[in-house]
Parts: structure tokens; C-alpha cells; sequence
């Protein structure tokens, strides 16, 4: 099946971000979010990230506008009973998503094919409240989705050959390079990038370096673009907490289990880039 035109649930970072690699790509896509407010806010962020673009020489603004003709904003569920692909980019909540689920499976044609972005929850569980099983698997991306050039495949038990093929075509189209994993927490970066993060604020936690140490340990000694707690910083403390706890739950394996450090971070409101201060302050 060839994908023509795509729908997309949820604006937030990666929301968006996959939003804009779609209709730079040719892809009429349909978007939403829970209010106008929100649906505003993504739109702008598309934009914001496009303007960049052209400023940098990378997008001229023809194609830009081009790309933003592509989009349908909309606030009804109905709006994505047109679309050959939908991609949930929404709260990591299993029984939120299971709801979506349910609603595009009745709006949607039987062809479609539904995709979750989710970093580590189970997709065949999304798929079981659907009477299209076999369609249903994981996309996720990585952000910045305009620059991360990686899409995680995620297959599930059901997941049918002719879905995963269509999306790998969808995935190459995107200029993204691929690579299949099978439905368990994590999946294949985050079940070896949790461990390796939670050892560095496990370093922290007993005093071991100093976090400037222990980044910059691993940018020239292992030459990694960004240390792990700088990294940490940039994914979200949240971020890090829910899928470690959700591997854990999985796996009952020590290495998944998070530092005590984390969660207080998390619990007051420290959670990197995203609130201005994680383990670094980007307030100042």
C-alpha cells in the first residue's frame, strides 16, 4: 500500500517535528490537538522550526510554503477519515492512547494503518482495542525529528509483513534510515540508553564526579556529541523516569531502576531543558 496522505495526533516536540518532516516531504497531513490552544501552539512551532530552515539556507521559501499549504489543523476526529497513515504523538498514558486507538479504528478505512510514537509502551496492547491488529505498529522517532535521522519500527506479534513494509517505504521517503525492533519496553535505543543514563546520575548520587566530569569524560573519551547528563537534560528528567520505571516493570532488572536522585528531581519540577533546570540551570 502506498501512504499519500498522513494524520498526525498530538503537537507537542515530537508531534511537531514529525509534522514537519511529513509535509516537507510531500505529504498532505492532518493534524489535531485537545484544544485550539494547543493546535495553535504546535502550528507555530512548525513554522518557528521552518523559518529557521530557510534562514540557514536549508528550506527556501517557496518549499516552505509549499510544505505548510500541505496542512489541515482541525479539532474533530472525524477530519482523519482520509488518511492512509495516523500517528499518535500523544501523552504516554496506555489508556488514553487506548482510547485514540479506538476512535481512529471506527473513523478511519479499513485500509489504514495505525502507528504509535510511544518510547516504550506496548504497542500490541494499543492494538488489541482495534479490529485491525495486523495494521497496527510503532513509529517512533527520535528529536529533533528534522535532524534525528533514525525511525525505530516497532513490530508487534501481529504486526503484518505488508505494514511493515509500507512503512519502511513511508520511513525512506522521509529520508529516515530504519531499524526493526520487537514489541518490548524500550525497544532497541532506549533498553541500552536507560541503563548507561541512570549509571551517570547513579554517579552523581554517591559523589563519585562532578557532572561536568562525568560529561565531559564521555564527549572526549568516547567522543558522544553530549555528555549523559547533558543528554538527560535535553530527553527530560520526566521522560527518563517514566520509561525506566515502565522497563523496570517489565523486566525487574536492577540496571532499570531509577536513582533516588531522579525522582526527586522529577518531583520538583527539575526536569532539564524543559522546565530551565535539570542537572544543569538554563535559566541563566
Amino acid at each position: 500500500m502506498e501512504i499519500k496522505k498522513v494524520g498526525v495526533v498530538g503537537l507537542g516536540i515530537m508531534g511537531s517535528g514529525i509534522v514537519e518532516v511529513c509535509i516537507r516531504s510531500g505529504y498532505p497531513t492532518v493534524i489535531s490537538e485537545i484544544n485550539q490552544g494547543l493546535l495553535d501552539k504546535g502550528m507555530n512551532a512548525i513554522k518557528s522550526s521552518m523559518e529557521r530552515a530557510v534562514k540557514k539556507g536549508k528550506l527556501s521559501e517557496q518549499d516552505q510554503n509549499a510544505a505548510l499549504g500541505r496542512l489541515t489543523a482541525t479539532l474533530k476526529t472525524e477530519d482523519f477519515s482520509g488518511c492512509d497513515l495516523v500517528i499518535e504523538v500523544i501523552i504516554e498514558n496506555m489508556e488514553i492512547k487506548k482510547k485514540l486507538f479506538t476512535d481512529m479504528d471506527k473513523i478511519c478505512p479499513p485500509h489504514t494503518i495505525l502507528a504509535s510514537n510511544t518510547s516504550c509502551l506496548s504497542v500490541l496492547e494499543m492494538a488489541s482495542v482495534t479490529k485491525r491488529v495486523p495494521q497496527v505498529v510503532g513509529l517512533h522517532f527520535f528529536n529533533p525529528v528534522p535532524v534525528m535521522r533514525l525511525i525505530e519500527i516497532v513490530r508487534t506479534i501481529a504486526t503484518s509483513e505488508e505494514t511493515i513494509e509500507t512503512v519502511k517505504s513511508f520511513g525512506q521517503s522521509l529520508d529516515k534510515t530504519l531499524v526493526i525492533a520487537q514489541d518490548a519496553p524500550g525497544f532497541i535505543v532506549n533498553r541500552l540508553l536507560i541503563p548507561y543514563l541512570l549509571d551517570a546520575i547513579h554517579m552523581i548520587e554517591i559523589g563519585a564526579a562532578t557532572k561536568e566530569d562525568i560529561d565531559r569524560g564521555m564527549e572526549l573519551g568516547c567522543n558522544h556529541p553530549m555528555g549523559p547528563l547533558t543528554l538527560a537534560d535535553f530527553i527530560g528528567l520526566d521522560t527518563i523516569y517514566f520509561i525506566a520505571n515502565a522497563m523496570y516493570e517489565e523486566f525487574k532488572d536492577p540496571k532499570y531502576a531509577s536513582p533516588v536522585l531522579l525522582k526527586k528531581m522529577v518531583t520538583i519540577g527539575n526536569l532539564g531543558r524543559k522546565s530551565g533546570k535539570g542537572f544543569y540551570d538554563y535559566k541563566k
